[in-house]
């Protein structure tokens, strides 16, 4: 058993764009990476052997919220982690439930102690704290935990933004003190990541980010972006953290985004992200390939016999053809959502391979300038 580690490959000449790799105890992770959201310990619509071979997934996430509400921590202990219990033997990182908790606006009531808040199950009361929280994500087995944090929603005014911040503050050091006191679960290592808040201020980023870096984690996060805010300040305020976290530490930023959206963060320093919207959208009839954005719905590709996307190197792909997906969408059958989301998580997981390939080639630069436009395209 050995603490995750990160090694940086290469470093972009004209961007911050880096190439790593991070090794857990499940497995490498070569970066930058997306991480499939498995939000109830399975990613929507798509089996774990799609997400090993069609999606070459590297790692997915799992959320606490959920998951010790259902299946609940009895079950995922007796099986031994939920690496066990859903038949993912590489990495996961769980989160911590917060962004959940501090959704549930209407049913939670916040103190310094914890967030007090009700089961959207069956409206019973549940207290997180950054202890149990700990606690919780050792049970469920995540080689990556996150801390507990506050996630204020975006717009915030300053007061309200910088108490939020501070009780962040305030909760890392108990869930480093709780973390560092309780030992590891299942027989291997678990790694926490602290988490930078602030909101859209420049004062409290860069003093939260300077409190995160002095903790000195195995890795850190950027959370509180991607919220609502405008896109150029969700980039102005990953530049601002990605200059003061530290160079030899994985990078983290929580729930972004679009194929565009993470390029561009890949040339601030990013190495990691996560996003519901690959799977959400594929879901919805959009499917993201390597020439822009396809409604899947629409009449034009009725008789569209070509693949989704022969760019992409999965079998899904290349094998369906747009006729046959809109067909299947169009008969509401689940195939349809399965097909749909698994391209659209095989593009996403080609594309951060294809940037780190472009990034140790020492052309990321020109190479993202061109992307960015390409994919944004509505076809």
């Amino acid at each position: 058993m050995a603490a995750l580690t990160f090694d940086l490959q290469h470093t972009d000449s004209i961007t911050r764009a880096r190439a790593g790799r991070i090794t857990t105890d499940h497995g490498e992770i070569d970066t930058p990476i997306f991480m499939p959201v498995g939000t109830v310990g399975s990613v929507k619509a798509v089996t774990q052997q799609q997400l090993y071979e069609d999606v070459q997934a590297q790692i997915i996430l799992g959320n606490t919220y959920h998951l010790y509400l259902r299946p609940g921590l009895e079950t995922l202990e007796a099986a031994g982690g939920l690496h066990r219990f859903n038949g993912w033997h590489k990495p996961i990182l769980t989160d911590s439930g917060g962004y959940q908790v501090f959704s549930l606006a209407n049913s939670r009531k916040l103190t310094e102690e914890g967030a007090l808040f009700q089961s959207h199950i069956d409206g019973s009361k549940h207290l997180f704290t950054p202890e149990s929280v700990m606690d919780i994500q050792r049970s469920i087995g995540g080689d990556i935990i996150m801390a507990f944090d506050e996630c204020p929603s975006y717009p915030s005014d300053y007061a309200y933004a910088k108490k939020s911040m501070e009780l962040t503050h305030r909760w890392l050091d108990r869930c480093i003190a709780r973390f560092n006191s309780t030992p590891d679960k299942y027989g291997y290592t678990q790694n926490l990541f602290p988490i930078v808040q602030g909101s859209t201020f420049k004062d409290l980023r860069t003093a939260s980010a300077e409190f995160i870096a002095s903790r000195h984690a195995t890795g850190n996060a950027i959370g509180g972006l991607s919220v609502g805010e405008p896109t150029g300040s969700m980039y102005e305020f990953t530049a601002l953290c990605c200059e003061i976290l530290p160079v030899q530490k994985p990078r983290y930023l929580m729930g972004v985004g679009t194929p565009w959206n993470i390029l561009e963060a890949i040339a601030l320093g990013v190495d990691m992200f996560d996003c519901v919207m690959p799977t959400r959208n594929g879901r919805n009839a959009m499917l993201f390939t390597s020439n822009g954005v396809i409604n899947i719905d629409n009449k034009k590709w009725e008789r569209d016999f070509s693949p989704i996307d022969e760019a992409i190197d999965s079998p899904v792909s290349g094998y369906y053809s747009k006729a046959y997906l809109r067909h299947l969408v169009k008969a509401k059958e689940i195939l349809g959502l399965t097909i749909a989301s698994v391209h659209n998580l095989a593009f996403y997981l080609w594309l951060v391979r294809e940037a780190r390939a472009h990034i140790l080639a020492g052309d990321y630069a020109s190479w993202k300038a061109e992307m960015v436009v390409r994919l944004q395209q509505r076809l």
